[in-house]
């Protein structure tokens, strides 16, 4: 077989042998593992703060007596309707005596005029002149009235008796009908008018004119203006009817009793009660008032609403709600924001969660009984000194603005709910953490953390004049409450700024501050590397202003960027002769070394990085750019030199993976941002004669190639990010290399040769360039890669 074909036959080996990464990336590691810890350490402070808002440890509404001086004022802590009784009694009574008593029209009485006047005139028929005396008697029996002979003499005649049945029997009846009562006096009372009841019919008339109604003595004197006028009897005719008929006349309207008063029950079950409506917030009485009647029922009616110890359902609504908050968190997009990917940022947010919801639960707790020992204090000035403004300024310090404002909202939500306040409360805070969340994330020294007390104080002045608008109590205890806004300013910066370093320290979280002071190129790591390894260091200057411009180009962490460049390649400091950048003209160390070897020496750099990042305590997102800064890339000019070795020596085939970085590959932005600038500063230094188009297009394939490669598939940069990055890149790099003109002198060679020598492309030319480690993506790329 020829070599060829073996040289063939083992590449095509080499390529198919599996990948082993010899460190487990990183990405492997389950989302939900990483923030198993920090979300059951959310759940159990989030179970807290909903149990101690349950929890109701100041005493009920204080009760003051009818008369007596109250010692403290009183608010009501919800809205409430509270029943007078005294005016529900009073609107009952009135009601009752409006209703119109039910009185029975009876029939009957009509009737028996009929059969009683049958049974009179019979007597009469029957009688003779002999026995006239004992018909009168008769008669006089029947109507229980005595009746004149004359009179029963007069009725014998038929005229009479047609004229009594004909005439006046029929009048009378018509009357009777209509409804007559004993004495028409007993109307005078129901001046709403009277109810007839007409059970025959099964008929109810409301009669509201009394006037109409006649009593028996009136309408016995109608009769007789009837027989006078109407009938034109004499008088000795209109005696004798009289004497009949008057003792016939009987009231036929009676007062029903037991039917008015199942009316006027019926009518009192729909009357609605009379209530006070109470608001929340609403002083019941204040501190030195005389306590009312109507006072004190408000004190009873508001001391039975409120729970004794604890409120079982309100917990369980502030665990629900709180969750749910917590989702829209964890659910905002990575892209975007920095949700809660780590344990770190789940503790972190429950640790400052945990202060501010026990602060304000504390506040709760001791308003009252502060209250009542210091005069010119108010329960409603209280709430106003939490600090929720500083608390979301450590976040600020830490995440994205959206995280912020979703944080911000948790905080009030929670901190609302241990103080039993509302709307305007919430408004209050939320307004001031979002304010002071805004400010502190475009300070740019420490400096500007104190004077962003400022625009706190201003805000919180204003959300306080607009929630105390909300309630009509703009200049209630208006010293105190001014007083108390200025305080929570102030103690927020305080808890901002102490607070900063315990979560640099503890949690490990790095602030734009101490990136600043890690930029400085006057830390010793940084010295050290000026000194020690100075082509390093000019080349980790450069990359620091490329990623610095292209991160403000695509929106990225510009000073993380720019600081993780400078650091990026400290690794060298333990090998510095074995990079190309800092040989100064000398032989190439890697002359004498085998390539397995040479590939060892340049992988080593970057573990020697994140050693020595831990050892001077920088950032942790620094030391994760430096470990990533890499990728997995291939080191191909040492592979491919390897694989030619093997095969002209008959050995083993080469393993791709020994000659691998070991990662993991980029995760953030930003680390893409770093990678992509070290691969085309470096690999720049090898153009000839890098004209602006020239330098366009090698940063256009070098990039490709990382992009193809696959090393920024999990760093979150998009397509439009790489374009953005590229055209940065490639002003940045026409500006370091732009044309000098040639001094008296000075011929073309010797500018050439200067050039060639600047670029690192003189002697040593580009293989060496390439072994350093400075091009490490896959050989067939480019003559660069």
């Amino acid at each position: 077989m020829s070599n060829a074909k073996k040289t063939e036959k083992k590449s095509s080996k080499a390529k198919t042998q599996p990948m082993t990464p010899r460190l487990k990336p990183r990405e492997n590691v389950s989302f939900l593992d990483r923030r198993r810890a920090g979300t059951i350490g959310f759940l159990i402070v989030l179970s807290a703060l909903a149990l101690m808002g349950g929890v109701r440890i100041n005493p009920g509404v204080k009760i003051f007596a009818a008369g007596e001086i109250a010692d403290q004022d009183v608010t009501a802590m919800q809205d409430l309707l509270v029943e007078e009784r005294q005016s529900t009694l009073e609107k009952i009574q009135h009601i009752s005596e409006s209703q119109p008593p039910v009185f029975n029209l009876s029939l009957d009485s009509a009737q028996r005029t009929e059969s009683r006047l049958s049974e009179i005139y019979g007597v009469i028929h029957e009688s003779t002149p002999d026995t006239l005396e004992e018909a009168r008697w008769q008669v006089s029996e029947i109507l229980n009235r005595e009746i004149s002979l004359r009179s029963i003499e007069v009725l014998r005649n038929n005229e009479m008796e047609n004229l009594a049945f004909i005439r006046v029997l029929p009048w009378l009846e018509e009357r009777l009908a209509q409804g007559v009562v004993f004495d028409d006096r007993l109307l005078d009372s129901f001046k709403n008018g009277i109810i007839v009841q007409d059970k025959a019919a099964q008929q109810d008339t409301l009669r509201l004119d009394l006037s109409q109604i006649n009593d028996v003595d009136t309408l016995g004197r109608d009769l007789e203006r009837f027989l006078h006028i109407r009938l034109d009897l004499s008088l000795r005719q209109r005696k004798a009817l009289l004497e009949l008929f008057r003792p016939l006349i009987t009231p036929t309207l009676a007062l029903d009793p037991e039917a008015s008063q199942e009316r006027v029950s019926e009518v009192i079950s729909s009357v609605e009660p009379v209530y006070y409506h109470i608001k929340k917030g609403e002083v019941i009485v204040r501190k030195g008032e005389r306590v009312t009647p109507a006072t004190q029922l408000k004190l009873q009616a508001l001391f039975s609403q409120v729970p004794q110890h604890f409120e079982y359902l309100r917990p369980m609504g502030i665990f629900l709600l709180g969750i749910l908050f917590a989702v829209f968190l964890a659910l905002t997009p990575r892209g975007s924001t920095v949700n809660l990917p780590t344990n770190r940022d789940a503790l972190l947010v429950s640790f400052i969660l945990l202060l501010v919801g026990a602060g304000a639960k504390l506040i709760g707790v001791i308003e009252v009984p502060l209250a009542d020992r210091i005069t010119f204090l108010s329960e409603s000035a209280m709430p106003l000194l939490l600090p929720v403004a500083g608390a979301a300024g450590v976040i600020a310090l830490f995440f994205s603005m959206t995280t912020c404002i979703l944080v911000s909202t948790l905080f009030s939500f929670v901190c609302c709910q241990m103080l039993g306040e509302g709307l305007g409360m919430f408004a209050y805070y939320f307004l001031g953490a979002v304010l002071y969340s805004v400010v502190i994330k475009r300070a740019q020294t420490r400096t500007d953390v104190l004077k962003s007390v400022l625009p706190l104080l201003a805000g919180l002045f204003l959300a306080w004049a607009g929630m105390r608008l909300l309630d009509t109590r703009l200049f209630s205890d208006l010293a105190t409450e001014l007083t108390f806004v200025a305080m929570s300013g102030f103690i927020s910066l305080i808890l901002t700024t102490s607070f900063s370093p315990v979560a640099e320290t503890v949690f490990g979280y790095t602030s734009r501050f101490r990136l600043m002071e890690q930029m400085s190129l006057e830390q010793p790591l940084l010295q050290e590397l000026m000194v020690v390894a100075p082509g390093t260091y000019h080349h980790s200057l450069i990359v620091a202003n490329m990623v610095e411009a292209g991160a403000r180009a695509i929106g990225a962490n510009a000073l993380l960027c720019k600081v993780a460049a400078l650091y990026h390649d400290i690794g060298k400091l333990k090998n510095p002769d074995y990079f190309i950048e800092n040989q100064m003209g000398t032989r190439n160390r890697h002359d004498k070394l085998a390539p397995s070897m040479s590939a060892l020496i340049l992988i080593a750099h970057v573990k020697k990085g994140v050693e020595l990042a831990k050892q001077n305590k920088l950032s942790p997102e620094i030391v994760e750019i430096i470990r990533q800064h890499h990728g997995t890339a291939l080191i191909s000019y040492f592979y491919s030199k390897a694989m030619e070795q093997a095969d002209s020596k008959g050995a083993d085939p080469v393993q791709q993976e020994d000659y691998r970085y070991p990662g993991p590959k980029p995760q953030t932005r930003e680390a893409g941002i770093v990678m992509l600038a070290d691969v085309v500063e470096a690999s720049s230094r090898a153009l000839l004669d890098p004209t602006p188009s020239r330098i366009k297009n090698h940063v256009t394939t070098i990039m490709r190639a990382i992009f193809n490669d696959g090393q920024l598939d999990q760093s979150e940069l998009t397509l439009k990010d790489l374009n953005q990055l590229s055209e940065t890149f490639s002003r940045i790099l026409t500006g370091i290399f732009h044309q000098r003109i040639e001094y008296p002198g000075q011929n073309k060679n010797e500018s050439r040769n200067g050039a060639e020598q600047r670029n690192g492309a003189g002697k040593n030319g580009l293989d060496k360039a390439t072994s350093t480690g400075l091009a490490v993506v896959p050989r067939r790329y480019g003559s660069h890669t």
